[in-house]
C-alpha cells in the first residue's frame, strides 16, 4: 500500500475525504492509480459546490467553471490548477470521454435546489448520473471499455450514491436538504419536520428502507452481469462490496440513519477488498 507521500496531492485528498474509493484506487495497476486519484478529486470539488457556496446563482458559476476547463482539456489548453494539473494528462493518455464528466457536472445542479426529489424515479437517476459516469471512467482508466462492464458500472454507481445518500441523511438534515423523495415520504409517513429536528421515526425508517432496498436490487443487477464482466474490470466494481456492508448494517439498525452503527467505516474493508480482487467478484 503507498505511503502518503508517494499519493501526491490528489491522492492524499481522495485518501482524506473520500476513502472509500481510495481503498478502490488501490487495486488498479500502480501506474493508473494517479489518474484515478485525479478523476477522484474532480469529483470531490464538484460534489463539494453546494457547501461552499452561499446561493445557488454562485454554485452555478462554479460548475461551469469546471465544465469550461474540462472542455479546454480536450481543446489542448489546460489550465494550471492542483487537480487538472493531473487531470489532463490522465484524459489524454487513456481517451477518457467528455460526455461522462459532462452528465457528472449537469447531475450535479440538482445540489443547489432545496426541494427533494419528487419521485423515486428522479432520485435514481441523480443516483445514476453522479456516480455511474465516475466509474465508467474509472474503467477507461483500466483501459476497459467493454459495454457489459459499463452497465455494470452503471449499476454499481446507482447503487453506491443511493445508499451514500441515505447515510448522509443526517448531514443533509442539519442543513435543511432532503434527497429522500417526497412520493416515498408521502407514502411511508415520513416527517420532514422531525427530519430537521434531527428525530428518528417509523415513517423515516420505512422510506430509507426502501431506498436501501432499490440499492441491493441494483447490486443484484450488476452481480448477474459477473460473468461476462472483463477480470481487468473488477477492480473499478469493488466498491459494491462496500455497498453490501454499509446495506447490512442499515438494516441492523432497524434503517435507524441517525444509529453510529450506520456512520461507521466497516471492520476489515481493506481484508474484504482483498478478497473480492483475487477471487474477481465485486
Amino acid at each position: 500500500m503507498p505511503t502518503t507521500d508517494s499519493l501526491g496531492q490528489n491522492g492524499e485528498q481522495v485518501r482524506r475525504l473520500d476513502h472509500d474509493r481510495y481503498l478502490t484506487c488501490l487495486f488498479a495497476p500502480a501506474p493508473r492509480r494517479a489518474a484515478l486519484f485525479a478523476l477522484y478529486a474532480f469529483n470531490i470539488e464538484v460534489a463539494k459546490t453546494r457547501e461552499v457556496v452561499s446561493q445557488p446563482l454562485l454554485g452555478q458559476i462554479r460548475l461551469q467553471w469546471w465544465r469550461d476547463v474540462i472542455g479546454e482539456i480536450y481543446d489542448g489548453r489546460p489550465r494550471r490548477h492542483e487537480v487538472l494539473d493531473a487531470l489532463a494528462p490522465a484524459v489524454w493518455a487513456h481517451d477518457l470521454s467528455r460526455t461522462h464528466f459532462d452528465t457528472v457536472l449537469d447531475a450535479r445542479e440538482r445540489d443547489l435546489e432545496d426541494e427533494p426529489p419528487a419521485t423515486f424515479a428522479d432520485l435514481e437517476r441523480y443516483a445514476a448520473d453522479t456516480a455511474g459516469p465516475l466509474l465508467r471512467l474509472h474503467l477507461e482508466v483500466l483501459g476497459v471499455r467493454d459495454e457489459v462492464a459499463h452497465r455494470a458500472a452503471t449499476a454499481v454507481g446507482t447503487a453506491w450514491a443511493l445508499v451514500g445518500l441515505m447515510r448522509a441523511v443526517p448531514f443533509h438534515a442539519r442543513q435543511k436538504r432532503l434527497y429522500l423523495p417526497q412520493e416515498i415520504m408521502v407514502a411511508e409517513g415520513a416527517d420532514r419536520g422531525l427530519l430537521f429536528e434531527m428525530k428518528p421515526h417509523d415513517g423515516l425508517r420505512r422510506g430509507v428502507a426502501r431506498v436501501a432496498d432499490a440499492a441491493a436490487e441494483r447490486l443484484a443487477e450488476a452481480r448477474r452481469l459477473r460473468r461476462d464482466v472483463p477480470r481487468m474490470a473488477v477492480s473499478a466494481l469493488l466498491s459494491a462490496r462496500l455497498a453490501d456492508f454499509y446495506l447490512r448494517r442499515l438494516r441492523r439498525a432497524g434503517h435507524d440513519v441517525f444509529s453510529a452503527l450506520v456512520q461507521e467505516p466497516p471492520p476489515m474493508r481493506q481484508a474484504d477488498l482483498l478478497l473480492g480482487a483475487m477471487l474477481g467478484r465485486y
